[in-house]
């Protein structure tokens, strides 16, 4: 009789490496290993003997950067979606996507179970799980971080190191990190201190140091087409491309570096360090280009839909309905943000530095300091008088009442 199947969410570090043979031994399941590449670069290298070899039954290599890019960064860029100020999201919108392409292959294989390498202080956990309960609630979930014997990452060392399993990280090297083709995330080691200051010289993989960023500015222009970026410097770019280009002009320059202490959707507080450099600079320059095409009521109610998109997108929450109803508002706010943004990128800031667009809403025959035939001053009197006359009646209540006293 064939044995069940489980479908394991593969990277290839640390955690999923000795998954498979923990599956092995306390399961009776073919393990099939699925990698789904939302840009990891090398790391999908060696893989597939490393899972054989591991004990997995086969791997699954799916491309999914295109489908990453387009329905779910891009979505979110243009909700000008930032978790508590600064997280920009990377890993966040990454589970979703990987959820659905490991549904996809469970429902193929007639797996019965999916297992995932997200520990049970982890928010993706949450998101992973959350997705597969709403494209296949019918499928087992196994996340060993919640029920095996391994109590952190030294233990996680010493399992693979027992049973020869070669990993990507030594006690000494021991952050925690995810990277995808928006972000690279650091968190662990001595980034658990909130006090201890990064070392980025040790840390950073895709972005220079700012302090060693060159000395000249660099100027770059990005096209949108309601809300999404299709040319960078006059150059039209698909969608993973143009990401990938502008991660080396930003890294190069030190643009993208967010420390945070971060509150998960668990309960408790994260310190981590993200690079983000494309994201960085694609989120400056939308946001710039909204503030000339939007009108004043939609950009301010669209700035409140962004933090709660936010926190969908952080909780999990991608395939729900809120989620998707919110995603329609934004289209619908997006449709006159088309036009061209000229950033500075300068020793780790972006700075915007000129936009244009044909949908416009700014007029310099109306907003100019010198003579106009347009705007009538002599009007704002009375726009004041009513605007300010529940304020006027309140103060002379006031007045009235304390004479009387």
């Amino acid at each position: 009789m064939a044995k069940e199947k489980v479908v394991l969410a593969y990277s290839g570090g640390l955690d999923t490496s000795i998954i498979i043979p923990w599956l092995i031994e306390n399961y009776d399941y073919e393990v099939i290993a699925v990698c789904g590449n939302v840009g990891q670069g090398k790391e999908t290298e060696g893989l597939q003997e490393k899972a054989v070899k591991s004990g997995a039954s086969k791997l699954y290599i799916e491309d999914l950067r295109e489908e990453y890019v387009t329905n779910f960064i891009f979505p979110t860029l243009k909700a000008q979606a930032v978790y508590e100020g600064k997280y920009l999201l990377g890993t966040s919108h990454a589970r979703p996507c990987i959820a659905k392409c490991l549904v996809d292959i469970a429902l193929k294989e007639g797996a019965v179970a999916i297992c995932h390498g997200a520990t049970g202080k982890g928010n993706d956990q949450v998101r992973f799980e959350l997705a597969v309960k709403a494209l296949a609630p019918h499928l087992k979930i196994i996340a060993p971080w919640r029920i095996w014997d391994i109590k952190s990452r030294e233990d996680a060392i010493e399992y693979a190191q027992k049973r020869n399993i070669p990993i990507p990280v030594t006690k000494q090297d021991n952050y925690s990190r995810d990277r995808n083709i928006w972000h690279l995330s650091h968190e662990g080691s001595d980034l658990e201190d909130p006090w201890n200051e990064p070392e980025f010289d040790k840390l950073l993989k895709l972005i220079v140091p700012p302090e060693k960023a060159p000395d000249s500015p660099e100027y770059i222009e990005i096209d949108f087409e309601q809300g999404i970026p299709k040319k960078l410097n006059g150059k039209q770019y698909g969608p993973v491309e143009l990401i990938e280009k502008l991660n080396e002009i930003a890294g190069a320059n030190g643009v993208g570096i967010a420390d945070i202490v971060e509150n998960r959707l668990v309960g408790m507080k994260s310190r981590g360090v993200y690079e983000t450099p494309a994201g960085t600079v694609l989120y400056i320059a939308h946001k710039q280009l909204e503030y000339l095409c939007l009108d004043r009521q939609t950009l301010h109610y669209k700035e409140q839909v962004a933090i709660k998109f936010a926190e969908l997108v952080y909780d999990g929450n991608w395939y729900t309905p809120l989620r998707e109803a919110l995603s329609a508002f934004v289209d619908e706010t997006q449709k006159t943000v088309s036009g061209t943004v000229r950033v500075k990128l300068y020793k780790g800031n972006c700075t915007p530095a000129g936009v244009k667009s044909p949908y416009s809403l700014y007029s310099e025959e109306i907003a100019t300091f010198g003579r106009d035939e347009v705007y009538n001053q002599k009007d704002a009197e009375g726009f004041i008088n009513l605007f300010g006359l529940p304020i006027k009646v309140r103060a002379l209540m006031h007045s009235k009442n304390k004479k009387g006293n």
